[in-house]
């Protein structure tokens, strides 16, 4: 019968090359998608044999794709010496496109077996077994749930299936002209120059890596040092350049780059990242995720619904999506994928449960990971070190990562074992519906606090890197405490003697208060050291517990203790006055925080000059000895009168209501952020 249009679309597709069991058979052969052996030969457990000339021609046909790294033709690709500029490394403009199957953005005719077959191809993906990780497909894991009757193969659940297989990538998406020139438009086809790429990378690995290490350390060190740097997937690239933006040298941003200000420059790169994010035709969930972590940094009024929340919701989405919340070592576990893949999903996951718990306290919004619903192991050093140790190069390794890493990746470890206690704090004292907690429950998670094992701050031979992050933990753990005691200085657990209430809740203050002098303390110590140039911008967010509490007092206490509580304030929202120059958040939080001092002691600075010289003194031994050395505070008699330079607003002074209301708002023992989250600041 001739054929018609009908019967021609709905012939069934033929894979490019069969075994020769399947060919015999004539059967579909699953070769194409699951390498050898394919799924007829596996099940039948028979040897499976491909025509070497058919397999050569595969082999030719096809075009490899690594998580991180896109193929460019070698006619396309512009070294440091080939491009245009001296300075500048300018890129291929389709560098994400690759192979002979690319298809426009826009899709083609709705076609029932082409959907047929992508479903056939994620069937024989499951029900392989591939013995060869570079015939695996890239994109990465599908999660097959525990649970009966749910999850996308649920209907495979009678096979022996691996816990997470690889769907294979039948069709690329390629760039069309317009979204091609808009891309080269906002530049993201053309790097800075090699010393700047220098820069931001060892600017990354030395302040970001530590706290975020969602990249595979090789490849990105060993394609830079070969000066392939172009060929590394460009959304990701650009991502990392963005948050490394806070720590490179002023030189960089202001002659290299041209740049006015550490914080345009770090809006230039976020609108590269973005612009690959949306336009670029990315479909590695992989890359995806490191980009979302990482782009999870940025902040602007002028783009409020893509923020931190924004950017974390997305990788939580994508983390659980590709499975990684489910434990790969089971008895299905999938051979073919390598340690080093388990290792660098592992810190994917905890990564985004980090970002998740801080981010649920600081904004005062709902957890999105639910640990009951996953089993991956906490992570250990050997995750964040394991493709570290495949980097050839010593040399390489030695001018970008810290000497001490090892250490680092320790205090690592220990930031996700506070944000495990965290998760708990905030289930069970800030959740909207809660059942009141026992004291039995009480004491098991202050146990769990107490007994946490914190880096020793003064152990010898701590370099200045190993030392910052040391007290990075540090100010994590005092803000945990700060968050799990306060909302008990007015509640009690169920099951404590009435007759103890008052005295159990002067004990309960007393250690939030000790957290919150702590934090100063330590604060104290990172001016000393000259170590606020490390701080990122998870760090502003971490003071305002302990501000909160010494707001606290300085709305009950005695006339003395206010005085003292309010040097204490003096001295974060000095802290602050420096962070603002890089971190909007910073700024917004001392400007919060003075606002509500004005409440408190009316004609207090408004904070848009540094603190004044009248500022009351401190005194006794509760005093911090962290204030400005350049101001003449420290000069100033206890006996002095306290006066000030600016009075309230009008605004202020018309309505002592709404001024009542603020500062209770932002001291309210029930919630650490509950402010914020009202007004629906995302500034982290």
């Amino acid at each position: 019968m001739p054929s018609t249009p009908s019967t021609t679309s709905a012939r069934r597709h033929q894979s490019g090359v069969a075994c020769q069991a399947c060919r015999r058979r004539k059967v579909r052969c699953s070769f194409s998608v699951t390498g050898v052996p394919c799924t007829a030969c596996t099940q039948d457990q028979v040897e499976c044999l491909v025509n070497t000339k058919q397999l050569n021609r595969f082999q030719r046909n096809r075009t490899p794709v690594t998580p991180s790294l896109r193929p460019i033709a070698p006619a396309q690709t512009h070294g440091v010496n080939g491009s245009s500029s001296s300075n500048k490394n300018d890129l291929p403009s389709e560098p994400n496109v690759a192979g002979n199957t690319a298809t426009p953005l826009s899709g083609g005719p709705h076609n029932i077996e082409a959907e047929e077959r992508n479903g056939v191809e994620i069937a024989t993906a499951a029900l392989g077994q591939p013995q060869n990780v570079g015939e695996v497909p890239s994109t990465p894991v599908v999660e097959k749930s525990k649970r009966e009757g749910t999850g996308p193969t649920s209907a495979l659940n009678i096979c022996s299936l691996p816990r997470h297989f690889f769907i294979p990538v039948t069709n690329r998406v390629s760039l069309s002209d317009e979204d091609r020139n808009y891309l080269q438009i906002k530049g993201v086809f053309t790097l800075p120059s090699k010393a700047v790429c220098d820069s931001f990378l060892r600017a990354y690995f030395y302040h970001v890596h530590p706290v975020m290490p969602v990249i595979d350390v090789n490849l990105l060190l060993n394609m830079h040092h070969s000066g392939r740097l172009q060929e590394y997937n460009l959304l990701l690239l650009w991502s990392i350049f963005f948050v490394a933006v806070n720590f490179v040298p002023a030189n960089v941003y202001e002659q290299e780059e041209g740049c006015n200000s550490r914080r345009e420059m770090k809006a230039m790169f976020y609108s590269r990242a973005k612009c690959m994010y949306d336009n670029g035709a990315e479909t590695d969930k992989i890359v995806l995720l490191q980009s979302s972590l990482l782009l999870g940094f940025w902040y602007s009024e002028l783009d409020e619904h893509m923020q931190p929340w924004y950017w974390t919701g997305i990788a939580i989405d994508l983390c659980q999506m590709l499975g990684l919340h489910r434990d790969p070592h089971s008895s299905k576990a999938n051979s073919s994928i390598t340690p080093q893949q388990w290792c660098l999903w592992r810190r994917l996951w905890w990564s985004c449960f980090f970002r998740d718990r801080w981010l649920g306290l600081t904004l005062g919004r709902p957890l999105r990971i639910n640990l009951n619903d996953c089993d991956t192991p906490m992570p250990v050093v050997a995750d964040m070190l394991s493709d570290m140790d495949r980097i050839p190069d010593s040399a390489a390794a030695a001018a970008y990562l810290p000497n001490d890493f090892p250490r680092l990746a320790q205090y690592w470890v220990k930031l996700i074992e506070l944000s495990k206690v965290l998760g708990t704090v905030i289930t069970m004292n800030y959740q909207a519906v809660r059942p009141r907690p026992s004291l039995q429950q009480f004491e098991t998670v202050e146990q769990d606090i107490l007994r946490f094992q914190l880096p020793d701050l003064y152990e010898a031979g701590l370099s200045r890197w190993a030392g910052f992050y040391a007290y990075h933990v540090h100010l994590h753990y005092q803000a945990l405490a700060i968050t799990f005691y306060r909302p008990y200085e007015r509640d009690t657990p169920e099951g404590l003697d009435p007759n103890e209430e008052e005295d159990w809740r002067h004990r309960v203050r007393s250690k939030a208060d000790a957290a919150a002098s702590r934090t100063n303390y330590i604060l104290d110590a990172l001016v000393q050291g000259k170590l606020l140039e490390y701080v990122g911008p998870m760090t502003p967010p971490l003071l305002i517990p302990a501000m909160q509490t010494h707001l606290l007092h300085c709305k009950r206490a005695d006339p003395l203790s206010k005085r003292l509580r309010l040097n204490k304030l003096d001295m974060c929202i000095l802290i602050l006055e420096e962070l603002q120059k890089t971190y909007t958040a910073a700024s917004i939080y001392r400007v919060l925080f003075i606002k509500a001092i004005q409440q408190i002691f009316p004609g207090y600075s408004k904070g848009i000059e540094p603190l004044h010289q009248n500022a009351p003194a401190a005194s006794g031994a509760g005093a911090s000895n962290a204030t400005d050395p350049t101001s003449s505070t420290t000069g100033s008699s206890a006996e002095d009168p306290i006066t000030y330079d600016v009075s309230l607003s009008d605004d202020q002074e018309a309505d002592a209501a709404a001024t009542d209301s603020f500062v209770h708002a932002l001291t309210d023992e029930a919630s650490i952020f509950n402010l914020l989250g009202n007004m629906g600041s995302d500034m982290i």
